[in-house]
């Protein structure tokens, strides 16, 4: 149950409702309030409103009150309320919110306006401040600061504006919102723009909105503005500015410069400067009205500085001077009817269109009235280089070969076209990177791919090699003409080089390979051709064939060489003809005995007298075949190929076992004889040693009694005469002495020299035994086959050279086939002499014959 005793502190409030009228009223404490029963709080107390010192607040709904400030109340004793209207309410003593009031706007500080700083305010009601000053709702005006502003009911804050601080060499862009006056009592409209130099902070006008911060363009001697008037006005310095008028402003006239409002910058105009060898073309031109020159030129010539005016541009740039030196000219045009000065010094008249060339050395700046074709240099050409030349007045072309050219102002140069396969032909035998690979595989189908572009203006040259030919067809004389090599060619205008597409590959591929120059030979080509014998045995065969031309003694026919386009591949083709058909009328058996034979037969042919002919001519062109190799014959099945394989290999390796067997045999043997003989040989040898000492032995020996009966005799004289003289028998001793020691010396000596004789004996003895030991085993050898023949006799040998390919026929038998020959890649069979020899031709010398291989 509720407390009917409300205690109301100070500062505070309450609500109570009267049940009975339903009025509410306000109590205010301090204050102990007792509830009757027909009465209700409506809320608990409440702190009253305080507003402190410069701050306010917003009551909605707020009391009337009188002028004394009471509040007034209505008949039934509720206080009176004015609806829908707002009481701003600043500092004063705190107070209580009456029925229906309410805070719209809590307590807010009030706004500081600052220096440079406003407000802008409009009015929402009609109303008199408290100057009398009257407003009508919608009309605007500004707080300015500094100060407090004081809110009013009937007044809004649209928004704070900010001074805007102007620099040095800057303006503010201003724009009027409506009519008025600006702060210097000028009349603007509504739109009209103005700029502010004044340098400070400026506030705006109510009217006023700044539009942009404008900042001078600094001028320098090298920069200067190019301005657009965009409506017609007087500027500054007082003069009329048309619509569209376009002028330049340079630092002479001011180093800053502030566009106004109706001027607009095109762009900033950079100093134009020319050395001492440059110069520069001007269109369109300023003429001394200061307008545009349409359609004119002037020519500006260094060392000098300017600007451009507006409207002029260059030509080309800044261009340099010509300097021409003694082997440079310059084609010139006259472009209308000038006087010009030639190189003696006189004058002449030049008609619009005239070409003329200008030679150096000189120095040469173009007038406006002549225009430069082309610089031209002198063509410096070798013994074996040339240009070609077009007159442009008659269009003749000429090749220039040799000399040092210039070309004159009636000539040009004159481009000579080639087919894409000429073109990389002739670079790959210039031996150009890029086109190494042009005219391989796929020169057939794309001849250009890789070609590096050569300069057409320069004779086309190709050196023919030796001994080979080339054809040059002329299409204006309509004649060709044959170079045989080694020659250097050089075409004229109207000549081109023919082209021969030639076969190449194994089997040949038509249209394989391209060339320029047909080689005469003495070559060879190889083909790969497929055969099939009576007995339906399929072979591949390798062939190649040895080939020239022949050339004719008269000059004139050499053109025959290029009349078959394709001659390698019209030959193969003959050929291969001829062989099938040759092998097709007999077996296998007969071809793999007498292949050499029926091919050589099928491709040379026989004469009136049956004899092999040796070689074949293609009349046409001249192409002679002088012989034909089988290079390799392989069975197309490749069982068939794999068994006879294993067959060879297996009765290989039997015969190499049996032979190594027998050899190892007869090694062995061999090696014992040849022990027995050296024993013997050092039992001799130590026979003869033994015999040698004896002999020293008895030397010695023999040395020994001279030299006892020496001294013997010696003494016995020696004691006869020692009486008779006395020193002769001690110079005798010293005779004798010295003859005994020459004798032991020469003893000495001849026992070395014996020795060393026994020595150099005993080595040769050896020597001979070695030798007679090689001789020996040689012998042996010899006579081991001789020996080997004789025991197995003619017809063994015979059997066992048989008895391989007879296996081999009893398998092909088995297989189904009667015979075949194998062989592999890595060993060509040569069969040019033994089919010589078969066919009863003439015999090879004896020391080139070839020898059995079973021997």
């Amino acid at each position: 149950m509720e407390d009917p005793v409300i205690r109301i502190p100070p500062y505070h409030y309450v609500h109570v409702l009267d049940l009975n009228s339903n009025i509410t009223r306000v109590e205010v404490g301090p204050h102990t309030y007792i509830r009757q029963d027909h009465e209700r709080v409506v809320f608990s107390p409440r702190r009253m409103v305080m507003v402190p010192p410069r701050h306010y607040c917003v009551v909605l709904n707020p009391v009337a009150r009188g002028p004394a400030g009471a509040v007034l109340v209505d008949g039934a004793g509720q206080a009176r309320l004015r609806h829908a209207d707002l009481d701003i309410r600043l500092a004063q003593e705190p107070f209580p919110l009456y029925p229906g009031e309410e805070i719209q706007q809590d307590i807010t500080p009030l706004q500081v306006v600052l220096a440079d700083t406003a407000l802008r305010l409009r009015a929402l009601l009609d109303f008199k401040d408290e100057d009398g000053t009257k407003f009508v709702a919608g009309d605007e005006w500004l707080f300015e600061g500094p100060g407090t502003y004081i809110p009013c009911k009937e007044v809004e804050v649209v928004e704070t504006l900010q001074a805007t601080v102007i620099g040095y060499n800057q303006a503010i862009r201003l724009r009027a919102r409506k009519e008025c006056r600006d702060r210097r009592g000028t009349r603007r409209l509504t739109g009209e723009e103005w700029l502010v130099k004044q340098v400070g902070a400026y506030l705006p006008g109510v009217y006023e909105e700044v539009v942009d911060v404008v900042d001078a363009y600094i001028l320098t001697d090298k920069k200067a503005l190019h301005l657009r008037a965009t409506r017609t006005f007087e500027d500054e310095q007082g003069r009329a500015r048309r619509t569209g008028e376009e002028w330049l402003v340079t630092h002479e006239q001011s180093e800053a410069y502030i566009p106004e409002v109706f001027e607009e910058v095109v762009a900033e105009v950079t100093v134009t400067t020319l050395g001492p060898q440059q110069y520069c073309v001007v269109l369109d031109p300023v003429g001394p009205n200061g307008q545009p020159q349409l359609g004119q030129q002037r020519v500006v010539k260094g060392e000098k500085s300017f600007f451009l005016q507006p409207g002029e541009r260059l030509q080309a740039g800044i261009q340099d001077v010509y300097v021409l030196s003694e082997d440079e000219g310059l084609l010139l045009q006259a472009l209308q009817t000038i006087k010009d000065t030639r190189e003696d010094g006189t004058e002449v008249l030049r008609r619009a269109g005239d070409r003329w060339l200008a030679r150096g050395p000189l120095d040469y700046v173009p007038p406006a009235e002549v225009t430069v074709l082309e610089r031209r240099r002198a063509l410096a050409l070798g013994d074996n280089e040339g240009v070609y030349v077009r007159d442009i007045r008659t269009g003749k072309v000429r090749v220039v070969t040799g000399q040092t050219y210039m070309l004159t102002e009636a000539e040009e140069l004159w481009e000579k076209e080639l087919s894409p396969a000429v073109e990389a032909l002739l670079a790959e035998a210039r031996g150009d990177p890029h086109t190494m690979d042009a005219t391989r595989v796929h020169s057939s189908t794309s001849p250009d791919v890789g070609v590096h572009q050569r300069d057409r203006t320069r004779a086309v040259t190709y050196q023919v090699p030796h001994n080979a030919a080339v054809q040059v067809y002329d299409y204006r004389e309509r004649q060709a003409r044959v170079v045989l090599g080694p020659e250097l060619v050089v075409l004229g205008p109207g000549e081109q080089l023919t082209v021969l597409s030639l076969s190449a590959g194994r089997p040949k591929r038509p249209h394989a390979r391209r060339s320029l120059c047909l080689r005469l030979g003495p070559d060879f080509c190889a083909d790969i051709v497929t055969i099939e014998t009576a007995d339906h045995a399929r072979l591949q065969l390798q062939l190649a064939y040895n080939w020239h031309f022949e050339l004719p003694e008269d000059p004139k026919a050499l053109g025959r060489l290029f009349s078959v386009p394709d001659f390698m591949g019209d030959a193969c083709k003959s050929l291969a003809s001829r062989v099938r058909g040759a092998v097709a009328a007999v077996t296998f058996d007969d071809f793999h005995k007498n292949s050499n034979r029926l091919i050589c037969s099928a491709v040379f042919g026989f004469d009136e007298g049956g004899r092999l002919r040796e070689q074949l001519r293609f009349a046409p062109n001249g192409l002679v075949v002088t012989s034909v190799d089988i290079q390799s014959v392989e069975p197309v099945d490749q069982r068939t190929r794999d068994a006879l394989q294993r067959s060879v290999q297996l009765a290989i390796e039997i015969a190499t076992n049996s032979q190594e067997a027998a050899a190892r045999h007869e090694a062995e043997r061999l090696a014992q004889e040849a022990r027995g003989r050296l024993e013997r040989q050092r039992l001799l040898d130590q026979a003869e040693a033994e015999r040698a000492r004896r002999e020293l032995l008895e030397l010695e020996a023999l040395s020994a009694a001279v030299e006892s009966a020496g001294a013997a005799r010696a003494e016995a004289q020696a004691r006869a005469e020692a009486a008779r003289i006395e020193g002769e028998a001690a110079i005798l001793q010293a005779k004798l002495k010295a003859e005994a020691i020459a004798i032991e010396t020469e003893a000495e000596l001849s026992r070395l020299e014996r020795a060393q004789a026994q020595e150099l004996q005993a080595q040769r003895a050896r020597a001979e035994v070695e030798a007679e030991r090689a001789q020996a085993l040689a012998d042996v050898e010899a006579s081991r086959v001789r020996e080997v023949a004789k025991a197995l006799g003619p017809d063994t040998i015979r059997d066992i050279a048989r008895a391989g390919p007879e296996l081999q026929v009893k398998l092909l038998q088995a297989l189904g086939l009667q015979s075949t020959l194998i062989t592999d890649g890595a060993a060509p069979l040569n069969l040019f002499t033994t089919a010589r020899g078969l066919l009863g031709l003439t015999q090879l010398p004896e020391s080139s014959a070839p020898q059995d291989p079973t021997l």
